[in-house]
């Protein structure tokens, strides 16, 4: 059979596969103050084509889209609607190693949420505090130790 298959690809016809968008899933911050922008917005994201799952979070001002779409273009539908929006900035708070450096911790964040910002991840900066408490002691003399 294996000659057969090689030949009646020669014979068919094929049409050019499109490539699919990969199932991701984007999360975009929109204020939203009423259930009438919730809605504009829910909407607006469900018409779009590719999109399984919208979830609307209006306390934590979040959109979460699932599906087989563009992330540029879900942001691009959303502000369409008027609302200001801008992917969602905040990662979860146990993630996070140095959670209060400076530019992480927002106040406008949501209960358990600081900004995701590079200075908040260890080896990032030459200046994380562990790499500094090891220059201070010798392995080759024990007794030497430049605290003192």
């Amino acid at each position: 059979m294996g000659a057969l298959d090689y030949i009646s690809n020669f014979c068919t016809v094929s049409r050019r596969r499109t490539k699919r968008k990969p199932m991701q899933t984007v999360e975009i911050k929109v204020k939203m103050d009423c259930d009438g922008c919730e809605r504009r917005v829910k909407n607006a994201v469900t018409n779009m084509k590719g999109v399984k799952s919208v979830e609307v979070n209006r306390k934590q001002s979040r959109v979460t889209v699932t599906g087989n779409v563009e992330p540029n273009r879900v942001l691009k539908r959303v502000k369409s609607t008027g609302k200001r929006a801008e992917f969602w900035p905040y990662i979860p708070q146990h993630v996070v190693y140095y959670p209060y450096a400076s530019g992480a911790y927002d106040k406008k964040a949501p209960a358990g949420f600081v900004r995701n910002v590079v200075q908040a991840y260890p080896g990032s900066s030459s200046h994380a505090p562990e790499e500094n408490f090891v220059s201070f002691f010798s392995d080759d003399n024990v007794h030497a130790c430049s605290i003192m």
